[in-house]
């Protein structure tokens, strides 16, 4: 894949993930996992491999996950889970082809922990690991100038606890690193790889056991606000770009349909809390400049914002209003199905307004536990042709090890407020 200097550097925070993606449009690919043709307004970040939903489980319940049953991959869609966790400690390790209709080389890897303490604490972590593939440079002229490997990574370190029998809370703290440029020059303008600081907050509630249509039950729901920091920059310009900042919230419900059979179903909406791009005045085709230098905004708000203005103004700030609004919310769902705590089958659907990039797709997936062993792998079906999405595969391979011992975390569980006495 041949891009020159300038084409790296303009397209900057953009390469390669579906949603915010010039160099692809540049290779003139039928992108239609999001779409970026005319009459569309997408919301583009820095960092968006951090949106990626890294393991395989979630991956085939639709990328839903902020309120699906505890697991070590938690940390992703909603770390306040990890308090939940029977098991002692446990770790899991994830792959995932990315884009390969496109570009061959692309990939995400994704490891995960978690450790039980006392005093119904969890901390977890992980690291994922974005590499965009081989990359030639080349001048204007065409001459290749050398190759160079884009690549990103995000190390997480969480901490739970429970509140109550029924609800925990969590927060992370990452660090942020992309290299997009290999640190090139183009006419003056240096550029360097970007970092960043991300925290999460989260929160889950687990009802107690419940009788639904004489089934023994569960519905819980969970929040996650994932990736606030300060924006990122690539070069030594003032330009700077949002991190992904994204409200993930949804509930969920579990039925044991009998002492085998246990079905699981979950619904999540995904809203990105960054400046939705305003709508420019043009005249003949050209951007009307204002007193102020600036391009004159017909429709929206203006974008230069810091991170904490952005999530306010990410709620009403849309050119077209409520209904844009609305529309820049995503929807996913999926269901969950157990035999014997050992073998899983899962499907789910992704759905995102055509006007905000378009992604939609079904998702399938299958699990098999063994003792301290869990494999999980999921497989996406884009709903059109050609998407740069068809036959993505996710596999995560899992082990957890020892159930909390008897008296070693047993102090009493924080008081309920709901009344309710200790199970």
């Amino acid at each position: 894949m041949k891009l020159n200097k300038i084409q790296i550097v303009s397209c900057g925070i953009a390469i390669f993930f579906v949603g915010c993606s010039e160099v692809l449009l540049a290779q003139n690919s039928n992108i239609i996992g999001q779409n970026l043709a005319n009459n569309v307004n997408v919301v583009t970040t820095a960092v968006p491999f951090l949106l990626i939903g890294p393991d395989a489980r979630a991956g085939g319940m639709g990328d839903a996950g902020v309120a699906a049953s505890p697991d070590v991959n938690a940390t992703h869609w909603n770390p306040s889970k990890l308090a939940f966790i029977d098991q002692q400690m446990g770790f899991s390790v994830s792959y995932a082809p990315w884009l390969r209709q496109l570009v061959p080389d692309i990939n995400l890897a994704y490891l995960s922990w978690f450790y039980k303490l006392k005093g119904h604490q969890t901390i977890g972590g992980s690291l994922r690991y974005f590499s965009l593939g081989n990359i030639e440079f080349t001048d204007n002229n065409g001459v290749t100038t050398g190759t160079f490997n884009p690549n990103e990574y995000a190390l997480d370190f969480s901490y739970a606890r429970l509140l109550s029998e029924q609800w925990s809370v969590a927060m992370s703290v990452r660090y942020i690193y992309s290299n997009l440029t290999g640190a090139s020059a183009v006419q003056g303008v240096y550029t360097h790889p970007g970092q960043s600081l991300g925290v999460d907050v989260s929160s889950f509630y687990r009802t107690k056991d419940l009788q639904l249509g004489g089934k023994k039950s569960t519905i819980a729901a969970g929040i996650c606000i994932s990736n606030l920091g300060p924006k990122v920059s690539y070069s030594n310009t003032a330009q700077s770009d949002f991190l992904p900042t994204n409200l993930r919230i949804g509930p969920s419900l579990t039925m044991n349909l009998d002492n085998y059979n246990k079905l699981s179903f979950l619904f999540d909406l995904n809203k990105l809390l960054v400046p939705t791009p305003p709508v420019y005045e043009e005249l003949n085709g050209t951007p009307v400049i204002g007193p102020n230098g600036q391009p004159v905004i017909a429709a929206g708000m203006d974008p230069n914002v810091g991170p904490a203005q952005g999530i306010i103004q990410s709620f009403y700030d849309a050119p077209g209003g409520f209904a844009e609004e609305f529309h820049e919310i995503d929807i996913s769902g999926g269901t969950e199905y157990w035999y014997d705590n050992q073998f899983a089958f899962r499907l789910g659907f992704f759905y995102e307004n055509p006007t905000k990039g378009g992604r939609e797709y079904i998702t399938m997936g299958a699990g098999f536990r063994l003792n301290i062993l869990n494999i999980d792998a999921a497989y996406l079906i884009p709903i059109s042709q050609q998407n740069p999405l068809q036959n993505t595969l996710r596999i995560t391979l899992g082990f957890v090890f020892d159930k909390a011992k008897p008296g070693k975390d047993k102090e009493p569980a924080p008081e309920n407020t709901d009344g309710n006495s200790p199970q």
